[in-house]
Order: structure tokens, then sequence, then C-alpha cells
């Protein structure tokens, strides 16, 4: 039996651009991002299923992924690449698009967007940026102003994202995830799911 503190953190199965384009056909590809991400472009064909969503879809993505391989893709790779964590504990395979959306469309590679009506939303990671930097500074002009022990938001704010960075996990994320302009009109995991049976 393995010491779990030596066992090496899971590495997905992983595709860059250039073989994900040319295996497009015969993929299953999920974009975990969030639906406001998600209609700002993703891979042709791709399926929204939002990474906080995964657990309800969890029957879907096990079907899914005995007809064919499935491709988890994100903004940069670090999302899908924890969605196929979470799918292998349930023994789902599925692979990584390396580099995310951002990579395949630096490779100038056709990226689907609405036809009218979506506006542009900012990425996860420039929300979370933004969210975390403006809380520090709220804290800081507090705690001069008002009282410094108000300054502790600042510093609880510092202490999440080097937690966030150690386990590579964002809890900001999922929080901003489920705000309303992340969650534009329209967007509705059961007829995703009902996409992805009839696959």
């Amino acid at each position: 039996m393995s010491d779990p503190q030596t066992t090496a953190p899971y590495a997905p199965p992983a595709l860059d651009a250039a073989t994900a384009r040319a295996r497009l056909a015969d993929l299953t590809v999920v974009d975990v991002r969030t639906p406001a991400e998600y209609a700002s472009g993703h891979l042709p064909g791709a399926l929204n299923i939002p990474l906080d969503a995964l657990r309800d879809a969890l029957p879907d993505l096990r079907e899914a992924a005995s007809r064919s391989d499935v491709l988890l893709v994100c903004a940069s790779g670090n999302r899908s690449a924890t969605a196929c964590g979470f799918l292998a504990g349930h023994g789902v395979d599925a692979a990584t698009l390396v580099g995310g959306t951002k990579a395949w469309a630096g490779a100038g590679y056709e990226v689907q967007r609405p036809e009218s009506g979506a506006r542009e939303v900012w990425g996860m990671e420039r929300q979370v940026r933004f969210a975390a930097g403006s809380l520090v500074l709220v804290g800081l002009g507090l705690g001069r102003l008002a009282h410094p022990a108000l300054r502790l938001l600042s510093a609880g704010v510092a202490s999440g994202l080097v937690y966030s960075a150690v386990t590579d996990t964002c809890g900001m994320a999922l929080l901003l995830g489920k705000l309303p302009h992340n969650r534009p009109r329209g967007a509705g995991l059961d007829a995703t799911l009902t996409r992805l049976r009839e696959r």
C-alpha cells in the first residue's frame, strides 16, 4: 500500500490544440467554464457543463465516455484538469485541453460564438483578480479611514489567494460563477444534458 503523502498528484491525459483539432469530430467536448464565459467563445460543438455542475452531470458524462473520448476544456487548462481529476475519482476517463481555449484561439482555430445577444464577459481568472484586488483595496482603505482592524479583510483575501495557489482550487471563482452575470438567460444544464445524451 502506497504512502498517501508520497503519492503523486493526479495528472490527467492531455491533448494539445493541434491534436484536439485533428480529433475534434471523434471527441465529446465539454467546456467547464461558466455559461457566460462559454458564450464569449468556445470550441466548435462543445457542450457547456460548468465545473460546479459536474456532479449532477456525472451519469450522463459516464455514458458519453463509454461512447467516445471526452475532452474537457476551460480558459487555460486549470479548471479542466481539476474536472478530469473529479471525473477520474468517479471512474470516468477524460482528457484536458492543454492551454484551454486561449491556446486553441492562439493557434488560429475556429471559436464559435452565439449569433447575437451575447454580451462579452470577462474570463473567470480576470474576474477573480478584479474581485481580490478590489477587496484588498477596500480593506486597506477602511483600515485607514475607519478602524485599523478592518485591514484584516486584506489579510484574509491574501491568505485565501495563497491557499488557492497551494491547493490549486479557487473558492472565489466558484462564488463568482454563481453570480447572475455569469449565468445568462437560456443557459440550462438540462438542455445541455439532453444534447449530450443524443450524441
